[in-house]
């Protein structure tokens, strides 16, 4: 299969969601525009406000196309709420930019419900796909690791995690550069016997397959963070809850550190001589760092900015946005697909009798 390459990537820019504020999520686009200069975007916004910013954005202005509304998602905002407001607010008109390829991708700080509600009624899900999954990046003791589900499905069978872990190795090979990623099912143990059915018989599938990962069996919540594998692979109530603990225990050792080092005059001093390493801890977890979450699974790019995310957080959900679409995400997930289904492994009859 030949993948052709985007020459000018076009990103579908919602200049309002989030809590940074417009002027901040356009010198995010600025700051993206310097990293990567063949990008274009479409902002979707006021435009009176788009154009006074673009003054101060020089490399912005000179390829965005403004796409003029005043209506915004709010955060307070259910799905159904947001959803009737497709075709007129800055979210869902970003999406749709994608849907009439316009845009190569969309990025969005706002609303995560509404933004996935949006995205899969307007673009559907991909041939083979069942459910679209929510994947991220969490960093680890040695590199960033892929986490999906994170929450777009509260429940799964065995095809929607043998389908999670096809797009989650597509998705390490073009963000984290990875030719084979490692693979792992989280499970509530490492032994084949262990976790429910659906555990079990997706472990089964993805040992039996051929496709490009190495897929390394079970993994346990407390061993993720250790970074033996690249893509961690469960249902999306089990993935949300590791990822806020994950995102937790990050601020708790932060601040733990924090009181201590202001505890004494000698811890003081301590904290003077280890304010290098101390700054590495603090970059290594700072979630703007690994920013950008993304929808895999539908027929177009969405991605996802956290809410709280800084100007540097932003610019790299917008660079996530670029990786995918130069390195044509979509297209890689349904050869893999493809590949799987031609040559899919039968289920042990132990597996098959118990299910």
């Amino acid at each position: 299969m030949t993948i052709k390459a985007v020459t000018t990537p076009v990103i579908a820019l919602d200049v309002m969601g989030g809590d940074a504020g417009l002027a901040d999520v356009m010198a995010a686009a600025e700051v993206a525009s310097e990293r990567y200069p063949k990008l274009a975007f479409r902002l979707h916004g006021p435009e009176t406000l788009i154009r006074a910013e673009l003054a101060r954005c020089p490399r912005l202005a000179a390829t965005a196309e403004v796409v003029h509304t005043d209506d915004v998602v709010l955060g307070t905002d259910k799905p159904s709420q947001a959803l009737r407001r497709s075709r007129t607010s800055s979210m869902g008109m970003a999406i749709q930019s994608v849907k009439d390829g316009k845009a190569h991708a969309a990025v969005s700080a706002g609303n995560t419900g509404a933004l996935m509600a949006m995205a899969l009624f307007a673009l559907r899900t991909m041939p083979g796909i069942d459910r679209p999954a929510l994947a991220a990046l969490l960093p680890t003791l040695k590199n960033d690791s892929v986490v999906l589900d994170l929450g777009a499905n509260t429940e799964c069978d065995a095809e929607n995690l043998v389908q999670f872990a096809v797009m989650g190795a597509a998705f390490a090979r073009t963000v984290l550069g990875l030719e084979r990623p490692r693979v792992a099912l989280l499970n509530i143990g490492e032994e084949a016997l262990k976790g429910t059915d659906e555990i079990r018989d997706a472990a089964a599938l993805l040992r039996g397959a051929t496709l490009p990962m190495r897929f390394e069996g079970f993994v346990e919540g407390d061993k993720i963070g250790q970074g033996n594998v690249d893509v961690i692979v469960t249902d999306g109530f089990s993935g949300n809850i590791a990822l806020k603990t994950a995102e937790g225990t990050g601020k708790l050792v932060t601040g733990l550190l924090a009181q201590a080092f202001r505890s004494s005059w000698l811890t003081q001093l301590g904290y003077l001589l280890s304010r290098g390493a101390l700054r590495a801890l603090r970059a290594h977890l700072d979630p703007n760092a690994h920013n950008g979450a993304v929808f895999l699974g539908l027929n177009g790019i969405v991605v996802k900015s956290h809410g709280s995310a800084n100007i540097r957080g932003i610019a790299n959900a917008i660079g996530v946005a670029h990786d995918l679409i130069a390195d044509s995400v979509g297209a890689r997930i349904s050869e893999d697909l493809a590949n799987f289904r031609a040559h899919r492994p039968e289920l042990p009859k132990a597996e098959v009798a118990a299910s």
